[in-house]
């Protein structure tokens, strides 16, 4: 089923985010009297084709990774003497500034109604609330403990540990003081600790970014009973049973499952002695723990879990907006989306972040079959983010791309004529190159990680 939700989920979300960007560029040509030629959704053989009054072609091919609007254009063809003044290359720079704009922009639009409903939709936060804090890490240096909740990060404000993480992302690979404001319970006193960090994170793949702190979200205490084990995972090789409860670990008492998964992930490979408790009798197991990830991400897997627990009332609270002040929570959450997709970005360029963290299309088929399965809400979230990814991607300067061909245009307009052919030639290679490079880094990434 997870395959099936894999392959609908990225079908339907590059379907949707491709056609509306494709839209964008058609809509301002057909508004600036371009000729659109053809509207294709993704490449290769087509599986639908029609055509509309104006002569436009429009195709739905069977290769969802992009799309393209076909305008009339002299620099592609010989265009009739009567169809001159409808072709792409002889409208004013401003107007051809506008058509390539339109594209990313559309994805702006988009991610900003999906942003809109889910604000209006609201639902429920967790309140950060530190759990506990590990000794020598940064949190503990910077003096925050358990039971304090986290007010703000950086002069911001939040609401959850959603809005904590991405704050915190936006720090990664830096090196300075984190501001982060808690309230102590009881209190409402906001006090500010100042969090050393020192090229936070720099070098890791996947990086969490509260666990990078040394913190660890409150929730509420799991009894270590065995509720679900992987059917390929060590724990049910062993003989390990769904019921048993986990007393000891390497001779360590455990009550509670987060002590079980802290002792697990630190012993990569490594053989463990559980001792447990089935049918009112203490029985000891031995078995070899998996691994997960590499070098420093390296965990230890033990491929079992437990049944969820019930949150207090007064652990969650309850976000959601009307349909004017979700406007604003919209265009906010947009803005900090694209500044920080550039900002990582920037990052990898110069070497803050690890260029392990871009993903290819099997990372976004896995994450969109993920949202895809958990519900609407978590797959508009996931559509508002990609289609903001792709928003900025497509503004990068970088020939081929939109952005690219808008550094052209923006040269034309100062200079007063166009670059040369042969200077655009050279540029269109460079481009192809950089973008080539970057989809096949992305795609031997997605491919480690499997």
């Amino acid at each position: 089923m997870s395959a099936l939700y894999m392959v609908v989920g990225l079908v339907v979300a590059l379907g949707v985010l491709v056609t509306f960007h494709e839209f964008g560029h058609f809509w301002v040509a057909r508004r600036c009297g371009v000729k659109v030629l053809r509207f294709s959704v993704g490449f290769g053989t087509s599986l639908l084709r029609w055509h509309d009054r104006h002569g436009t072609e429009f195709v739905v091919a069977a290769i969802p990774l992009g799309g393209y609007v076909k305008m009339l254009d002299e620099r592609e063809g010989e265009v009739p003497a009567d169809q001159l003044h409808r072709a792409f290359n002889r409208k004013p720079v401003f107007q051809r500034i506008a058509i390539v704009a339109a594209g990313p922009v559309a994805n702006f639009l988009l991610a900003i109604l999906f942003f809109w409903v889910l604000a209006m939709l609201g639902g429920q936060q967790v309140r950060p609330v530190i759990g506990s804090v590990l000794a020598d890490s940064p949190a503990a240096q910077g003096g925050l403990a358990a039971g304090q909740e986290v007010v703000a990060v950086d002069g911001e404000a939040v609401d959850g540990w959603g809005a904590v993480n991405l704050r915190l992302v936006r720090r990664l690979g830096e090196t300075g003081e984190l501001a982060i404001a808690v309230r102590e319970q009881g209190s409402t006193a906001q006090v500010l600790h100042k969090v050393p960090i020192k090229a936070w994170l720099k070098s890791v793949d996947n990086p969490d970014p509260i666990g990078g702190l040394g913190i660890q979200p409150w929730r509420p205490a799991l009894p270590p009973v065995i509720a679900e084990l992987d059917p390929e995972g060590p724990a049910k090789a062993a003989g390990l049973a769904v019921g048993d409860r986990l007393l000891r670990v390497d001779g360590q008492p455990v009550d509670d499952w987060q002590q079980v998964v802290d002792k697990v992930r630190a012993r990569p490979g490594k053989s463990v002695l559980f001792v447990l408790q089935r049918d009112g009798q203490e029985r000891e197991l031995t078995l070899t723990l998996a691994a997960k990830g590499e070098g420093k991400a390296r965990t230890g897997y033990l491929g079992a879990g437990v049944a969820g627990g019930e949150w207090p009332a007064d652990m969650l609270r309850e976000v959601r907006y009307g349909p004017v002040a979700a406007v604003g929570e919209a265009l906010s959450r947009t803005w900090s989306m694209s500044v920080l997709t550039l900002d990582s970005l920037k990052k990898m360029v110069l070497g803050q972040l690890s260029v392990k963290n871009l993903s290819g299309p099997i990372t976004i088929a896995k994450v969109a079959g993920a949202s895809a399965q958990s519900g609407v809400g978590d797959f508009l979230h996931f559509l508002a983010y990609l289609s903001i990814s792709l928003g900025v991607l497509n503004l990068l300067p970088i020939p081929v791309l939109d952005g690219g061909h808008l550094l052209f245009y923006l040269v034309e307009w100062v200079r007063g004529r166009p670059l040369s052919e042969r200077v655009q030639a050279w540029g269109m290679q460079i481009g192809i190159s950089l973008v080539v490079g970057v989809m096949l880094l992305a795609l031997i990434n997605d491919l480690s990680r499997l």
